[in-house]
């Protein structure tokens, strides 16, 4: 499958194998099963690059550092930004990684006219993209096979 990946800033192509398989195959749980085992994988295969950007943001910048993480949520700003920009897109499961809604995480990773860019999130971007979707790959299929097993258990109870 090739995906098209649209942000404020950039454009970019994938190619990503194998997932048609996978929505294949989630067709198999409900729909709810379904969204529990991407919010699982994604959280998951995401993590290790929010640790990047934890590594990488610059130190003393209140709290930037903490806030970052992977989450299904974003700040009322945040969410009104995206909203905008994928207005005719819906997704059955998004998860995003990055800082908390705090003016300076913005400030950091581009700069401004008082302070020199200190990019944290772009250097994770380009050194995990391609491991996060290898991780999520693999969380993927282990997170259905324990879903399915489960469903089966389940189904033969009654």
């Amino acid at each position: 499958n090739h995906r098209r990946c649209e942000g404020a800033a950039m454009s970019m192509e994938m190619k990503l194998e194998g997932f048609s398989e996978l929505e294949d195959a989630l067709d198999e749980l409900s729909k709810s099963a379904g969204r529990g085992v991407l919010r699982r994988s994604l959280m998951k295969a995401a993590e290790p690059m929010a640790d990047l950007m934890r590594s990488g943001a610059p130190h003393g910048e209140g709290d930037l550092e903490e806030s970052i993480a992977v989450s299904s949520k974003l700040s009322k700003r945040q969410a009104a930004a995206h909203r905008a920009m994928f207005r005719d897109q819906r997704a059955a499961v998004e998860m995003f990684v990055g800082a908390g809604a705090l003016p300076q995480a913005t400030q950091s990773e581009f700069g401004n006219e008082h302070q020199a860019p200190q990019p944290f999130a772009r250097p994770a971007w380009d050194q995990d993209q391609q491991a996060l979707l290898d991780r999520l790959g693999g969380h993927l299929w282990a997170e259905f096979e324990k879903s399915l097993a489960r469903a089966q258990r389940k189904a033969a109870k009654g």
